[in-house]
């Protein structure tokens, strides 16, 4: 999902009311919701996680040190790091979720960290993935991760 910038909670409500008709429709479904961070607005996300979904994801996308060159300037790894904290929070039993890609130049250590903060801050699940450039345009791929640097 994207913010939805005209909408007054970026859309959070409007999200959560769609998780609670899917779960009225179908009990058994199991949802996760790809959040935004709704521009820093905590109340907006408590609302989405609260609303009934079994994971909460929102992308870190990078480490912290990358963030800058990699995110939009309106995101950074704190806002997001709050985000899922706060549905961590605010629905103790929903499933945390992030995602971060690789290759962008980032150091083993500080993937390590960012693990270590995703940890700390009760974050469930984290998938990682090769960062692909898009357009040349976009960002230059540093590095292809390969599996076998997972093998430690």
């Amino acid at each position: 999902s994207v913010d939805s910038d005209d909408i007054l909670d970026g859309g959070a409500s409007h999200l959560a009311e769609c998780v609670k008709e899917l779960k009225i429709q179908v009990p058994d479904l199991l949802v996760e919701v790809l959040s935004p961070d709704f521009r820093g607005d905590l109340d907006a996300v408590e609302n989405l996680a609260s609303s009934g979904l079994d994971v909460f994801a929102h992308n870190l996308e990078t480490v912290n040190r990358l963030q800058a060159f990699v995110r939009d300037p309106r995101a950074n790894y704190k806002q997001s790091m709050d985000v899922l904290i706060r549905a961590k929070e605010s629905s103790p039993g929903v499933l945390t979720k992030t995602s971060l890609m690789l290759g962008l130049g980032e150091t083993d250590d500080e993937i390590v960290e960012t693990m270590e903060d995703l940890r700390k801050n009760s974050v469930d699940v984290v998938t990682f993935g090769q960062y692909m450039q898009p357009t040349k345009r976009h960002l230059k791929v540093k590095e292809y991760v390969t599996p076998e640097k997972f093998k430690h």
